[in-house]
């Protein structure tokens, strides 16, 4: 019988199962994290249409994830993914909102005049 490996040194982490591969990722985890990521950009335009995307490529994934019995991995990039997808149509929405406002208040402003 071989004696149990040395402790490691102070200060560094050892895996409790040395060897082992982690799960592969789920594909929709890794695009709904990319898409979110793209839609967060200020400067990329098409933010309304990747946001939502983003989003349920996210619930898709960690759908898929849990229901894999932990052969798939990859539920942090789905809910980030998920997250981010919403907080870009969020800002997306509220840009939209105040474009409106500001459209609103110029006309008004130069009719009354």
């Amino acid at each position: 019988m071989e004696p149990p490996p040395p402790p490691p040194p102070p200060g560094q982490f050892q895996s409790p199962h040395p060897g082992l591969p982690a799960p592969p990722s789920a594909g929709e985890a890794v695009a709904s994290m990319v898409l979110g990521i793209l839609a967060i950009f200020p400067f990329c335009a098409f933010g309304i249409v990747l946001g939502p995307l983003a989003f349920l490529l996210g619930q898709s994934a960690l759908r898929q994830i849990r229901a894999s019995g932990g052969t798939v991995g990859g539920a942090g990039m789905a809910e980030a993914g998920r997250v981010l997808g919403i907080i870009s149509t969020v800002l997306w929405l509220l840009g939209a909102l105040v474009f409106a406002l500001v459209l609103v208040v110029g006309v008004s402003s130069s009719v009354t005049r």
